[in-house]
């Protein structure tokens, strides 16, 4: 298990959990960020990822990414 920041692009992995305050898990959950949704990086500009996640590309922050956990 390792956070979706730390993945290779083109890589899918699988969300095994998400992390932080009960917010952020809303945010992350309404993007689309739910356990075991397939998931991968297209890019990394910046800091900011760039990933697919249920047909949809979506960008997010570092800090976001790191409270992803993925296999």
């Amino acid at each position: 298990m390792m956070p979706l920041s730390m993945v290779k692009e083109g890589e899918p992995n699988t969300i095994l959990r998400v992390g932080g305050n009960e917010e952020t898990k809303r945010f992350l959950e309404n993007l689309g960020f739910v356990t075991g949704a397939k998931v991968t990086v297209v890019s990394t500009v910046e800091g900011n990822i760039i990933v697919n996640v249920k047909d949809s590309r979506i960008a997010i922050g570092k800090d976001m990414a790191n409270k992803i956990m993925v296999n």
